[in-house]
């Protein structure tokens, strides 16, 4: 772990790459899927807790999931986490009243017990390192939560078999060479192997689980991408 990127070189890169991430109709162009993904979670999320009033949105990006969530329940008030203030700044632009913007890492935030009704985390939990990073991570959340609140993820993951492992690379570089060239996989390749280490879908459920989620439920998996939520006991 000691080769891969600090979080000064990701937050450099992500506040270079706003636009890229800005995009409601495709949402995160590098993933699979992200737009299904996108649609199942913030809709999950709503009629799972439809009297929801408060939300926190992880590694927010330019604010896509809050858009999204915002569509089905007008009324909730989002508190917005990024290592990046411009893709804050421009979340906060798009999304409008209601929004508290917070610049930090989640490994260090520190927050309230019980204070929201949804926690969404899209394509940020692939940047934690360590096993205990995770479950940390997943406490944390658990605690902020209410009872019967939901906390929904998509992201990058990895595979218990190897075997299954290497189908789902190569499937998932195939996409990204059609999607643009074999230059593009290359270059998203080499910041994921840089930047990114993701656990499998197993080991996040898992985790879900030692930490206290309850009911756990499996959106939708294509690839090396998947997403899936976790339900605090009422």
């Amino acid at each position: 772990m000691n080769s891969k990127s600090t979080v000064d070189e990701i937050r450099t890169r992500f506040d270079n790459d706003v636009e890229r991430f800005s995009n409601l109709e495709t949402g995160q162009s590098a993933t699979v899927d992200a737009a299904l993904a996108m649609d199942l979670i913030t809709e999950s999320a709503a009629v799972v807790t439809p009297h929801a009033t408060a939300m926190l949105d992880i590694g927010c990006g330019a604010g896509n999931f809050a858009l999204t969530l915002r569509q089905r329940l007008p009324s909730i008030e989002v508190t917005r986490v990024d290592l990046s203030k411009p893709m804050l700044d421009r979340a906060a632009n798009r999304i409008g009243y209601g929004v508290t913007c917070i610049q930090s890492d989640i490994r260090q935030l520190q927050l309230a017990p019980a204070s929201f009704d949804i926690v969404l985390a899209a394509a940020v939990l692939h940047h934690l390192r360590t096993e205990q990073e995770w479950l940390d991570v997943f406490e944390k959340i658990h605690a902020t939560l209410r009872p019967g609140g939901g906390f929904w993820i998509f992201d990058m993951v990895n595979h218990e078999l190897g075997p299954v492992h290497q189908i789902m690379w190569r499937r998932y570089g195939e996409y990204l060479s059609a999607f643009k060239s074999d230059a593009y996989r290359d270059q998203v390749f080499a910041y994921i192997e840089k930047e990114d280490s993701p656990r499998s879908l197993i080991f996040q459920l898992d985790k879900l689980r030692e930490v206290g989620f309850s009911r756990l439920e499996v959106l939708h998996k294509n690839s090396n991408f998947a997403a899936f939520g976790a339900v605090k006991k009422l």
